[in-house]
């Protein structure tokens, strides 16, 4: 087991790196300074707030299912998202003041994928069926279902509306608007502060159920909180940037390769900073050496894809 020191350092290291990058991004190739900065600022502020949310729910996530090949998208948000998105423009078009103000569209999305979250674990965790495993295997066929829809309706839109509908479904961080920004910082600020009673149990349940019982958890109590954190943040960062599925799967897995650590406080702090290595790294391949004819989320979505292979054939190999 890593000592204290050296996970500190390691800590140390991945918030060098981080600030190095933030700071090549804001200031390579700066020509209009006062048109520049505030829009690289509002882009770089974009990332990593959902680095951190991504990060974090993943983390927490992955604890409480005891399963690190698992990631929040299994719950069917991400499907939620753009069903959502294809429905507004199937229904009232693209000229609808929910698809032109990104506010008006963050807040709608958010909404709804929270109100989604808190009915599915309203049914899933009643006292006769109170079984994690379930809600997953719920989550994944309603979010199967969700994707069916949002293709059906895809095919039989115009297809310059669709278009606009493709540029939804996939994570950009171009064009940010400063609203959003304000109104993600303070989800997740509050849902932080919310975590922050629960965080404590993290380690414990990294044991497995029967071990934080017998620990004298109240494993059902808890277990609900957290997927309350992980759903709040989310349907945030989705609502914010759009889906980028494999990002928190990568993050946290090399997290836990590269801390070799139980604790949770290194491992939700590593899983953040390496995500804001990702993204801002990512962004900056996508503008400097694909010119933004690549979006980030495809450089992330295909890196993770990999990983996650790699990832079944390591444990097929164990097994």
């Amino acid at each position: 087991m890593a000592n204290r020191a050296n996970l500190n350092w390691k800590i140390v290291v991945l918030v060098a790196l981080s600030l190095a990058l933030i700071a090549l991004f804001l200031f390579l190739h700066v020509g209009n300074w006062d048109y520049a900065i505030p829009r690289r600022s509002l882009k770089i502020a974009a990332l990593v707030m959902t680095g951190c949310a991504i990060a974090f729910s993943t983390t927490v996530f992955q604890t409480i299912s005891n399963n690190r090949i698992l990631t929040p998208s299994i719950l069917g948000l991400d499907s939620l998202y753009m069903l959502l998105q294809t429905a507004i423009i199937y229904f009232v078009g693209s000229g609808s003041i929910l698809v032109k103000n990104g506010s008006y569209n963050f807040l709608l999305s958010a909404v709804l994928m929270i109100l989604f979250s808190a009915v599915l674990y309203r049914f899933v965790f009643r006292k006769d069926r109170q079984n994690l495993y379930f809600l997953l295997l719920i989550g994944l066929v309603i979010g199967t279902m969700f994707q069916s829809f949002s293709t059906f309706m895809e095919v039989l839109i115009d297809p310059n509306e669709f278009l606009i509908l493709q540029g939804k479904m996939f994570a950009s961080f171009n064009n940010v608007n400063t609203k959003i920004v304000a109104i993600s910082a303070a989800a997740l600020l509050l849902t932080t502060a919310y975590f922050l009673r629960y965080a404590k149990y993290l380690d414990v349940l990294s044991l497995g159920r029967d071990h934080a019982v017998n620990l004298g958890v109240d494993y059902e109590r808890i277990v609900r909180r957290l997927l309350v954190v992980v759903s709040v943040l989310v349907s945030v960062s989705t609502a914010l940037v759009g889906p980028i599925t494999f990002l928190g799967l990568l993050v946290v897995n090399v997290a836990h390769a590269f801390f070799r650590t139980y604790r949770h406080r290194y491992l939700i702090a590593g899983s953040i900073l390496i995500a804001v290595v990702a993204l801002v790294g990512g962004q900056l391949l996508a503008e400097r050496v694909f010119v933004f004819s690549t979006p980030i989320s495809v450089i992330i979505n295909f890196a993770g894809g990999l990983y996650f292979l790699y990832l079944l054939l390591k444990e097929n190999r164990s097994w």
